[in-house]
């Protein structure tokens, strides 16, 4: 399944944009998880700092007379998210070369002047370019789902190590081999999401099946890279068990 991401701050152009994606997963009946557009970068940027599936970018270049400011924000997208598919609308084709300055590798550049057949038809080549992607690599394995209305991401579940409340009021922190990612919820809410998770401490929600060592002395839980949490006196017995351990 595909997330699609437009960055357009002209109204007319987000419109036709919108329109052309929406009308080619209608008509090839692709599965999709949602179409967000925005005009402003740190609103976009705000939304995929979270891990999601197969993710799609439509992004402008020249953004409020800012000229390249697309290339900034596709650069930021790729830092975090290697496999995202990344997409220049714009009329400032001349601007191609510079993607490998800004290290984005673009999928493809599509020209705002082109025709509404020409133009509908680039758009479609992406999406279905994305769907045949995201069914490749897998997205479709066994996932967590986080939806609220602040928030959305989906991640491998068997990548999860930890939940913890954040500094940050209203937030938790989650860590998984590779990421940390930062939510509104709270930990009453998350451990509510699936049965496989245990809240070990009013702190913190493990998976269980990531545990590779449980100190009962210290009551700390052990991940991969030394990465650890608490458990609460009260939660080791059941911890114990839920780990294959022994008492």
């Amino acid at each position: 399944m595909i997330s699609i991401f437009v960055l357009e701050d002209d109204f007319l152009q987000q419109g036709r944009i919108e329109k052309a994606i929406e009308d080619s997963l209608q008509k090839n009946k692709w599965p999709y998880k949602r179409i967000s557009v925005f005009d402003k970068a740190e609103q976009l940027l705000n939304v995929v700092r979270e891990i999601d599936c197969q993710q799609v970018f439509f992004l402008d270049i020249e953004l409020k007379t800012e000229e390249r400011k697309g290339f900034e924000v596709a650069r930021k997208i790729r830092e975090q998210h290697q496999n995202a598919i990344i997409v220049f609308v714009t009329t400032h084709s001349e601007f191609m070369p510079l993607t490998f300055q800004y290290l984005i590798s673009a999928l493809d550049f599509i020209d705002k002047s082109l025709d509404e057949e020409a133009f509908n038809k680039r758009i479609e080549s992406v999406l279905e370019y994305a769907v045949a992607k995201s069914q490749k690599t897998g997205y479709e394995q066994d996932t967590f789902v986080f939806d609220s209305p602040r928030t959305h991401f989906q991640v491998p579940f068997d990548e999860i190590l930890f939940f913890e409340t954040s500094s940050t009021v209203h937030k938790v922190c989650l860590y998984t081999y590779n990421h940390r990612i930062e939510f509104y919820a709270s930990i009453a809410d998350v451990v509510k999401r699936d049965d496989r998770l245990f809240q070990c401490h009013r702190s913190f929600v493990i998976n269980p099946a990531n545990v590779i060592k449980i100190d009962k002395g210290e009551r700390l839980v052990y991940f991969r890279n030394d990465m650890t949490c608490f458990v609460s006196r009260m939660k080791l017995k059941e911890l114990l068990k839920r780990c294959g351990k022994k008492e």
